[in-house]
């Protein structure tokens, strides 16, 4: 019921999944309505899973097969439109618009003024990422950690846009990483921006909470995909930053600052997700084969 509920008919023709402002872990407004990064590799996990654990003998074998076929054609459709490197980036940046045309490679009409400037500088060469969201005449080139983290965990990245993201990490390990990981987002959204799209909401004020924080449950995520990747020297990386900072500060629900340094300003304590997820990512360096319980693995 519940797979045949996700695959209905809807007005709109995209094989990702349609979801407002806040409704995933970015509970407040952030400006990713439309389809957020998160919930597509979520989407594409939970057709792997239902395909996995339905038995096509007790099923309607045209529902399981309808599953299987919009899982394939969501991955091929992120693979090539979310995916940012910098060969992806020359090409929009010499987009021309008003060019909607499924013909092209601009098939969104996006108008390559919306390049931020931070993007070409920070973007390494053997490095690579998922946009947080896209649509019509519009890319969020924000980062999001946690999308990205489940698309390699999940299989929803190819090998080699794994790796490249395992570089991204690497290379921008203080931005995305820091003191404490791992950012759940970057950059922050600051200035004129922040008070358009955030409508000045002062718990998201820039490198704070969802708006540029660094989040501790978000440490599994990067250990699994890292040791999926044979790159378990990034995720013993990870630990030892979460084991010099968590215990001492009493396990707190988020930090703050460009490179989160600063424990939280709401931040609540003894929280069982950041305990969890440091537990979990040190089961998962002591016994990586686990990793196979997971969906893609």
């Amino acid at each position: 019921m519940m797979l045949g509920l996700c695959l209905q008919s809807a007005f709109e023709i995209f094989p990702t999944l349609l979801v407002p402002d806040g409704s995933f872990m970015i509970d407040r407004r952030m400006g990713v309505h439309g389809h957020p990064l998160e919930i597509q590799s979520l989407f594409y996990a939970m057709l792997e899973a239902a395909t996995e654990l339905i038995d096509d003998r007790q099923a309607d074998s045209a529902l399981i097969e309808r599953a299987r076929r919009r899982r394939e054609v969501l991955r091929g459709y992120v693979r090539r439109y979310y995916w940012l490197d910098t060969e992806r980036l020359n090409g929009i940046h010499r987009f021309t618009g008003n060019d909607f045309d499924d013909s092209k490679d601009n098939v969104f009409n996006v108008h390559p003024q919306i390049l931020p400037l931070w993007l070409s500088d920070w973007l390494p060469d053997d490095a690579g990422y998922f946009v947080g969201n896209l649509g019509p005449q519009r890319i969020d080139f924000r980062m999001f950690s946690l999308g990205n983290l489940l698309a390699v965990i999940f299989g929803l990245a190819s090998d080699a846009q794994a790796q490249q993201l395992m570089n991204l990490y690497e290379a921008c390990w203080d931005a995305l990483v820091g003191a404490v990981p791992v950012k759940i987002c970057y950059p922050a959204l600051e200035g004129d921006e922040w008070l358009a799209i955030t409508g000045a909401d002062p718990k998201n004020r820039p490198w704070s909470y969802h708006n540029g924080g660094n989040w501790p449950v978000l440490l599994w995520p990067l250990v699994a995909a890292a040791l999926k990747c044979g790159r378990r020297e990034l995720a013993e990386r990870a630990m030892e930053a979460a084991g010099n900072r968590l215990p001492a500060d009493g396990w707190p629900e988020y930090y703050d600052g460009r490179h989160g340094r600063l424990i939280g300003h709401e931040s609540h304590f003894d929280q069982a997700w950041s305990a969890t997820a440091y537990l979990l990512g040190g089961h998962l360096l002591d016994q990586p084969h686990r990793l196979s319980i997971l969906p893609g693995c």
